[in-house]
């Protein structure tokens, strides 16, 4: 079968069961931001089905894992504002 859809961050959102839209994910990012020392796999707002989706393909190191590691960096953004503040 022929793919179509290559991964975004907005089809990661959706494949994490999370509202994609760009206003959602603006919101998400700014309400979930991790510390510096937080594996994203390791917050505590994802589900076991999530940290298993991000877990696997991070590991894989396949199509999704560049956008995981744009999450990542997202969500650590208040984290690296503070280390260069």
């Amino acid at each position: 079968m022929l793919r179509t859809n290559k991964p975004s961050l907005e089809m990661l959102f959706s494949q994490l069961g999370l509202a994609n839209s760009p206003a959602a994910i603006e919101l998400y990012v700014r309400t979930h931001q991790l510390t510096a020392s937080q594996n994203l796999h390791d917050a505590p707002f994802w589900n076991k089905s999530q940290r298993d989706f991000l877990i696997s393909h991070l590991v894989q190191d396949d199509d999704w894992s560049m956008w995981i590691d744009e999450l990542n960096q997202q969500l650590h953004m208040d984290a690296y504002k503070l280390q260069t503040a």
